[in-house]
């Protein structure tokens, strides 16, 4: 799929016009629905993904889930690091209440050592200063984490190609809400 020119350079929620973020973000993007030909597999594990979400909901002690109304979710984000260094510097998915309430991500990478290859995902996790989680990008692991400023995270430099698919699991009301606030920013724009 990569060598196929469907990925483009990935972008900030906020980019605000600029034109080189390979210092930011370095990773190669393309948008799957997972009907698309040769996408069968992808249709597949956000199938599986959206059922580990519907489950989860539906449990009585769901703790903090249970806060949120989740009825929709993007498509299903490829990633590709083509090594050489490339990296995502540390950020929140969703700094700006726009609905992403939680971020799943599933790894493709077979036989990766971090050692050799980087691309270590890491995650400070809110409150805990001195601590950081530390995930590697191995062959068929899922990781589920909240959207929001709970979990800021980086993807530290690949030395080899690092592919991953990303989904993000969306609050109604605050997407609703983020919306509505987009509407409203447009619509100023052009009476100004």
């Amino acid at each position: 799929m990569y060598s196929s020119g469907v990925f483009r350079d990935g972008q900030l929620v906020s980019n605000r016009g600029r034109k080189n973020l390979r210092h930011i973000r370095g990773d190669k993007i393309t948008w799957i629905e997972g009907k698309e030909p040769g996408c069968g597999n992808i249709g597949y594990l956000i199938n599986r993904v959206d059922a580990v979400i519907t489950n989860c909901k539906r449990m009585k002690n769901n703790g903090k889930l249970g806060q949120y109304n989740i009825r929709e979710r993007t498509r299903a984000m490829v990633a590709c690091y083509p090594g050489s260094g490339s990296h995502y510097v540390k950020h929140v998915d969703n700094p700006n209440r726009d609905g992403r309430c939680i971020t799943a991500i599933y790894y493709l990478n077979l036989n990766w050592d971090v050692q050799q290859s980087g691309g270590l995902l890491r995650i400070f996790p809110e409150g805990c200063n001195d601590r950081v989680a530390d995930i590697e990008p191995a062959f068929d692991r899922i990781l589920f984490f909240w959207s929001d400023r709970r979990n800021p995270h980086e993807v530290q430099p690949a030395h080899r190609t690092r592919y991953a698919i990303t989904l993000w699991y969306l609050d109604a009301e605050e997407r609703e809400s983020a919306r509505l606030r987009y509407q409203r920013d447009c619509e100023s724009r052009f009476s100004a």
